[in-house]
């Protein structure tokens, strides 16, 4: 029987989910930010869903993703039907999700090389 190492995909890998941070790669964020398998913008200035906005929505877009993922923080929150209308609208699929899963899923379909970009709010 022949074994295949199979390496992940180079990215940004999120580590662990903290109640108050989030481990990416290395590196500790104890603020909101927005991760791309390519990209890392941290200190991003949204720390609920209620919050995200045109300037939210513009900033993700930027990444040019195909999925969004919402973190929301400890539980899992929806974003307004208007914030999700316009990545509809962009042809972009968005799921809402609490933290952990949103960790679980970045890395999942990054590691399958989808061009998902999460946003992880944080307190």
């Amino acid at each position: 029987m022949d074994l295949d190492l199979d390496l992940p995909l180079a990215g940004h890998t999120i580590r662990r989910v903290e109640a108050d941070a989030v481990i990416v790669d290395s590196t500790r964020l104890a603020q909101s930010f927005l991760l791309s398998p390519s990209t890392l913008l941290s200190n991003w200035p949204f720390t609920t869903v209620e919050q995200l906005d045109d300037d939210a929505t513009r900033a993700i877009l930027a990444l040019k993703p195909e999925l969004v993922l919402i973190g929301s923080g400890p539980r899992q929150v929806f974003v307004a039907p208007a914030i999700q209308a316009a990545f509809l609208r962009h042809g972009i699929g968005i799921e809402c999700m609490d933290n952990h899963a949103c960790a679980r899923t970045f890395n999942l379909l990054a590691g399958e090389g989808r061009h998902v970009v999460a946003a992880v709010l944080l307190p």
